[in-house]
């Protein structure tokens, strides 16, 4: 329930961007969150950025209307993707455990329960669980009708 109610209120900021938008305005390197919410909001903002955690500015798909998906991606210990790219940007937050993700010539890293980011789109990755125990992160796509969210690279 905590899990469908995480992913509703993501998808709900996430449908709050402004949708025209091809680029997102703050080009600035992942950081924690900048912003404060106002007195009496309960929020704790996770995460404020314009680029993928490897420098790539944020593009919003414009061939079609907004569109979002919100998934719960879970890999067994020792469990790997397959290597892919993303044609949408995709926020992801670790719930449990951590993953290891591979990004080629731009080196790897690994994120555990509680990070957050936003996941390279245009270089060609996997993740990796190399924790003990079952990593699960929740994945929001923010994207466009029509436009593929994951796509495998040969």
């Amino acid at each position: 329930m905590v899990d469908r109610l995480l992913i509703a209120g993501l998808m709900a900021m996430a449908l709050a961007l402004p949708s025209h938008f091809a680029f997102a305005q703050d080009a600035t390197p992942q950081t924690k969150p900048h912003s404060v919410p106002p007195k009496g909001y309960p929020a704790a903002p996770l995460l404020s950025t314009g680029t993928t955690v490897v420098g790539e500015p944020i593009q919003y798909p414009t061939s079609g209307p907004a569109h979002v998906t919100g998934s719960i991606v879970t890999l067994a210990p020792g469990a790997r993707t397959v290597v892919h790219k993303h044609r949408v940007p995709m926020f992801a937050y670790i719930l449990e455990g951590e993953i290891t993700v591979d990004y080629g010539a731009k080196g790897k890293r690994t994120y555990r329960a509680g990070d957050a980011l936003m996941e390279a789109m245009d270089v060609a990755h996997f993740g990796e669980n190399t924790g003990t125990q079952p990593m699960r992160l929740i994945a929001v796509y923010m994207g466009a009708k029509g436009a593929s969210d994951v796509v495998p690279v040969r």
